[in-house]
């Protein structure tokens, strides 16, 4: 190996002092506001994680497709038609439910000598319901059962034979639902 010759930096005197370029500090970057800077930067790379995970997992969607509304379907109240005449057979135990009913279509616009009002042969029907034989006069028939407080509407020509008239007809059969009494079950008797 070759011995180098000597230059002018091979006699630069050895000091305690600092030789070079050297940078200081930079001023006012002190502890705290790196310390602030780095708690930043973890809590947005945490919220960009936790919002990561939950589009990766299906909880959020970035581009939710429109949910199709649906309308209500209309309900249909029907039309009050005082041209129709009333059959009322009180179905139920309770006595006077028929005349009350004929009172209270007589008095929103039935002439009286189109409203009849009897008692049925059975007292034991469920549900009061408003009967009806052809398909025009449905809405008719929806009319009547909520001018008397709602009530169910069927389709029958049940009642149809007991038209007298001639004339466009409604049957309303009150059921237990409007009764005020309940039928009474006989008590056993004790043996004599």
């Amino acid at each position: 190996m070759s011995k180098l010759s000597r230059d002018r930096f091979d006699d630069v005197p050895r000091s305690s002092g600092r030789v070079g370029a050297h940078r200081a500090e930079a001023p006012g970057m002190n502890g705290w506001v790196v310390l602030l800077w780095s708690f930043v930067a973890a809590l947005v790379l945490i919220i960009g994680g936790i919002f990561g995970s939950l589009v990766v997992m299906g909880r959020i969607s970035l581009f939710p497709e429109a949910v199709p509304t649906s309308s209500p379907a209309p309900v249909e109240t029907g039309v009050v038609d005082v041209t129709y005449s009333v059959m009322i057979l009180n179905a139920s135990p309770g006595e006077g439910l028929d005349e009350q009913m004929r009172d209270v279509l007589i008095n929103n616009g039935w002439a009286a000598d189109v409203v009849f009002a009897s008692d049925s042969a059975s007292q034991d029907f469920s549900t009061t319901t408003v009967y009806y034989v052809a398909e025009e006069d449905e809405l008719a028939a929806l009319g009547l059962a909520n001018l008397i407080g709602g009530a169910e509407v069927e389709q029958s020509d049940f009642y149809s034979d007991l038209n007298d008239t001639g004339a466009k007809q409604l049957t309303v059969v009150i059921g237990l639902d409007r009764a005020t009494t309940t039928p009474e079950t006989p008590a056993d008797s004790p043996a004599p």
